[in-house]
């Protein structure tokens, strides 16, 4: 066992002991990483213990990780935070003119949504970012790789492929790290993601990929009468991925649907699925859509970015500018 393994054992905090151990193990919960990233609840009904308890643990376990420099501590000096946020990891979605959207590519440590009617280029980007977050640091990427969890199917490896070998990249080194996981129901969907402390550090995963969120609470959850249960499930899910980003330090990319707005009788009444659990927990919100030959995204929601549109095609490249610069909308 590693110095790193050492200090991440559950039985390093304390009043967790051999038999606590064993039963969060047997929920999926192997290291304080772990123990970190999971919701109480989860915590409570693994471990058999009361609500209080299960926070408490959990906050031990996060209190353990600020001693390590995994996690910032409760109160930190802004001035010191800002030295701490250029720093920040950012990866290529392989547009320039994204990137500066963006303010420099994706972003780790946040939860990135791209919404747009089907063709409007959320899967050719998620695509294209399992290819460049693979590149050196110096050439856009974060020498990593990614995990793709497909909800409906549109996993293309023939398309990485495609995109690796136009961009002058080995197509098997660029497939044989990116794991793929089949997401067949809601419930399967929320398992994928309880599991990725077993698959991020291993794998050296500095991308995770979710291709669609909502779609299959969606399709399960139908009518009026299933809404706040599904509004419930689904929040709790989002933030569970919003942990991951923030403890493993991982870029996580979501892909949302879209829907007409009835009551809208001005303007473009598409609206993401979801509805404010979404918009809540997603750091940054882009929606997509198609313009001519061309797809615009704009910027929707940021913590500092400006409202504005940029634009970018679809090609053999996977994402990438268009010919003309002065495509490019301020």
């Amino acid at each position: 066992m590693s110095e790193t393994e050492e200090e991440l054992e559950l039985t390093t905090l304390p009043g967790v002991g051999p038999a606590t151990k064993s039963k969060l193990n047997e929920a999926g919960i192997l290291t304080i990483l772990d123990l970190a990233t999971a919701g109480p609840m989860d915590i409570a009904e693994a471990v058999d213990i009361d609500i209080t308890k299960a926070v408490e643990l959990n906050n031990k376990a996060r209190k353990k990780l600020v001693e390590l420099h995994r996690l910032e501590p409760d109160f930190i000096n802004a001035a010191d935070l800002l030295v701490k946020r250029k720093a920040i990891d950012r990866m290529s979605t392989g547009s320039k003119n994204l990137d500066e959207l963006l303010g420099g590519g994706i972003e780790s440590w946040a939860m990135t949504e791209f919404y747009g009617e089907f063709g409007s280029g959320k899967s050719q980007i998620c695509h294209t970012l399992c290819v460049t977050v693979q590149q050196p640091r110096d050439q856009g990427g974060l020498d990593g790789g990614a995990v793709y969890i497909d909800t409906e199917g549109t996993f293309r490896p023939e398309r990485i492929a495609e995109i690796a070998e136009t961009r002058g990249l080995k197509a098997e080194d660029i497939l044989s790290r990116i794991m793929v996981a089949r997401a067949y129901n809601s419930a399967h969907q929320e398992l994928i993601v309880r599991d990725l402390g077993k698959i991020i550090e291993p794998n050296h995963v500095k991308l995770v990929i979710l291709d669609s969120a909502v779609a299959h609470y969606r399709a399960e959850f139908v009518g009026r009468g299933t809404l706040a249960e599904r509004q419930q499930r689904l929040n709790r899910f989002m933030h569970l991925l919003l942990r991951i980003a923030e403890v493993y330090n991982v870029a996580v990319v979501v892909t949302n649907q879209v829907q007409a707005a009835p009551d809208s009788f001005f303007g473009d009444p598409t609206r993401p699925t979801g509805g404010h659990v979404v918009a809540h927990t997603s750091t940054y919100r882009i929606y997509l859509r198609k313009g001519g030959k061309s797809r615009i995204a704009r910027m929707v929601d940021s913590p500092y970015h400006a409202e504005r549109d940029a634009v970018f095609v679809l090609n053999e490249r996977g994402i990438d500018d268009p010919p003309e610069e002065t495509t490019r909308k301020k």
